[in-house]
């Protein structure tokens, strides 16, 4: 008889540990259950149901060559995005990574201010920037570079500057946090050996701070993918995102239910994009993992 209290015991006690960590993660899953799961699910039910069940939404969305090219038209602005994003970001990481404590205070005040900007604000500035009348246009006349002020407005041009400007610290943080764990001494060493600096760039530094590379692309496309204000406000009719024209729909047209079905299809492609990235390259390697 005595042998079985011990047992008695423990049983409760691991319900008890199980209980306890389940009460510590009850508020994050509520929060999910809220601001998640129950808007996509009303979502994805609105779009198959008007008011019966119908595929009709879906149907019209890929018949319809318009809505095709606005999503391939997405995509591409997203790559574009996040690539013209890692082009300007790595290198401002790489060179806040050895920068001397007061000049990299100074660089991380300008990129945390960004944040506190305005999209809005931003976004008009570029356009009082990029205007026909504007800065870069009365510069390069007056400097004799071009006859006639350049198209930099209301197309893909100023769609790409916009969206570049503001994802920019999406990608210098993760990159930058991923370095500063890099020992700057394997540097020292390749060096020593006989390598040169890009030979111990590209052997050393660039595998290494791959891990933010992937975070930083990975959060700047999915980002992007959705992205509304800097291409309604700074691209033109033909480079209308998917984005865009939920809006109308649900504003202009008050249609419900095939601006649902549009949302559904946005956020399938993300987690497609995203199950390829998971396959090939792995998520478990931006916290620095190992993929099995």
């Amino acid at each position: 008889m005595s042998t079985l209290i011990p047992k008695t015991n423990g049983k409760n006690q691991q319900q008890r540990a199980a209980l306890r960590q389940f009460l510590l993660v009850l508020p994050a899953l509520i929060a999910l259950l809220l601001f998640f799961v129950i808007p996509i699910g009303s979502i994805f039910v609105k779009s198959l149901f008007d008011p019966d069940l119908t595929f009709k939404h879906y149907i019209y969305f890929f018949q319809n060559p318009l809505y095709t090219r606005v999503l391939w038209i997405t995509l591409q602005i997203s790559v574009l995005a996040t690539l013209t994003s890692l082009i300007i970001g790595y290198p401002l990481a790489y060179v806040l990574r050895r920068a001397k404590p007061t000049v990299r205070s100074g660089f991380m005040m300008c990129i945390v201010l960004s944040f506190i900007i305005s999209l809005l604000v931003r976004n008009y500035s570029w356009i009082m920037v990029l205007q026909r009348n504007g800065v870069v246009n009365m510069l390069l006349t007056t400097l004799g570079i071009v006859e006639f002020p350049l198209k930099m407005l209301h197309n893909k041009i100023g769609v790409m500057v916009g969206m570049t400007h503001i994802f920019i610290p999406y990608i210098v943080f993760p990159i930058y946090s991923v370095m500063t764990g890099i020992d700057l001494s394997l540097e020292k060493a390749a060096q020593n050996l006989g390598a040169s600096r890009w030979q111990t760039f590209w052997r050393i530094s660039f595998p290494l701070s791959l891990p933010g590379i992937g975070a930083g692309a990975l959060l700047v496309f999915i980002m992007s993918i959705g992205f509304f204000i800097t291409p309604a406000l700074l691209g033109g009719r033909k480079e209308q995102m998917l984005s865009n024209l939920i809006q109308i729909q649900v504003v202009d047209l008050l249609n419900w239910s095939f601006a649902s079905a549009m949302s559904v299809i946005l956020l399938a492609v993300t987690l497609i994009i995203f199950a390829f990235y998971n396959r090939y390259l792995g998520v478990e390697r931006l916290w620095g993992g190992v993929k099995l």
